[in-house]
């Protein structure tokens, strides 16, 4: 289980530095959007990502 657990954390870092690695100033003009963002789109995108990983666990599952 606790394997299981690294090796998703480790899957998760690859992919988030992927998007930096590849496209810096895209990247950086995206999180400078974000920024600009109200608090409460910020927090439904985060339930909503929280929502469909929830769905992908329960269905590998």
């Amino acid at each position: 289980m606790l394997y299981t657990l690294i090796m998703a954390v480790a899957i998760a870092l690859i992919i988030e530095g992927l998007i930096p690695a590849l496209f810096p100033n895209k990247w950086r003009a995206y999180v400078l959007k974000l920024a600009n963002e109200p608090v409460s789109t910020i927090r439904q995108i985060g339930v909503f990502l929280i929502v469909i990983g929830a769905i992908l666990f329960w269905a590998v599952n």
